[in-house]
């Protein structure tokens, strides 16, 4: 079986739970991103058959490699679930171990694991036990709260069971997305372990991701909100990686992007439900440009896929940079 290639020339696109969608991952895959993976997919709601946990699995031959998130609180569920999952087709899977939403805690998902790490542990080896050595990953924080830092240890465990990475998010749950992400702490993972190290946390612009590796030295980089507010943030990074000297780095072209992402949206799911969803979206690319407010106001008023189009073809003529 072939195994994840990660290196910093192949960045990735993180996890993001009502957004990284099969429609948003194909925006960003065309844009230079290597890896993608799924929205966050409930093993309970995997094994109970809960209401839309299937849709997040969505996929395409090209929308490859494709790494499938799960959460859940007992290891079980992940023994029952990810055999039909491998079954599909599905290769590549992820352990989510850092979310901090009081939903996914109430459950023992997410970062509620930092707490038990012997849980957390026996989760990803049952992972690997139905997937296989190489072909699971685990995202961590550096701990549930400031001064409770037990990331080292339940890496060097994590290693121990046949994980083929890691990702570090390097904030506390408590923290939520506040403060500052500690990139230090990244570098400090990346020499206590010899699986590769993957660093998410304030990528906010293909500078960031190049800073990020050049101050660690780790292994690969996961963009989430810079890339919801702008998807050519994997090109652009691409580049920078290529030649750090140039000058000229590819445009966002607001118009062309909103367009694609619609147009690939009803592709996929033609409901109201789908319109409603990239209509809500649509704003966060003109995020900091002049004429956000008329860009919102213009795309909140339409009712339907065609006058979506009609609106966003005139976007550019709203908006400055």
């Amino acid at each position: 079986m072939k195994l994840l290639s990660i290196t910093p020339k192949k960045p990735w696109l993180a996890p993001l739970a009502g957004y990284s969608d099969l429609p948003f991952r194909m925006l960003c895959r065309n844009r230079g991103c290597s890896v993608a993976c799924t929205e966050m997919v409930s093993v309970k709601g995997l094994k109970y058959n809960g209401n839309g946990t299937k849709s997040l699995l969505a996929t395409c031959p090209e929308d490859n490699p494709l790494v499938v998130q799960l959460f859940g609180g007992d290891p079980q569920d992940y023994l029952d679930t990810m055999p039909d999952l491998v079954e599909q087709g599905y290769t590549f899977f992820d352990l989510n171990s850092g979310c901090p939403v009081k939903k996914v805690l109430k459950a023992g998902g997410g970062s509620a694991l930092l707490l038990e790490p012997d849980r957390l542990v026996q989760t990803a080896a049952n992972m690997v036990k139905v997937a296989g050595e190489g072909c699971v990953g685990v995202k961590i924080r550096l701990g549930f709260m400031s001064g409770e830092d037990n990331y080292l240890e339940i890496a060097k465990r994590l290693e121990d069971v046949g994980i083929g990475w890691i990702t570090l998010h390097p904030r506390y749950a408590k923290q939520m997305f506040s403060g500052t992400a500690d990139w230090s702490k990244l570098a400090i993972l990346k020499k206590h372990v010899s699986i590769p190290v993957i660093g998410s946390g304030d990528l906010f612009t293909a500078e960031d991701g190049i800073e990020c590796i050049r101050q660690t030295g780790i292994d690969g980089i996961m963009f989430a909100r810079g890339a919801l507010y702008d998807p050519a943030i994997f090109s652009r990074y691409l580049k920078l990686l290529d030649d750090p000297s140039c000058d000229s780095l590819p445009d966002f072209d607001l118009g062309k992007t909103m367009e694609e992402h619609i147009l690939s949206s009803r592709e996929f799911d033609k409901s109201n439900g789908s319109f409603r969803k990239i209509r809500s979206i649509l704003p966060r690319y003109a995020k900091g440009k002049n004429g956000i407010r008329a860009v919102r106001g213009s795309i909140s008023t339409c009712q339907n896929w065609e006058e979506l189009l009609e609106t966003v073809r005139k976007i550019p003529q709203l908006v400055n940079d």
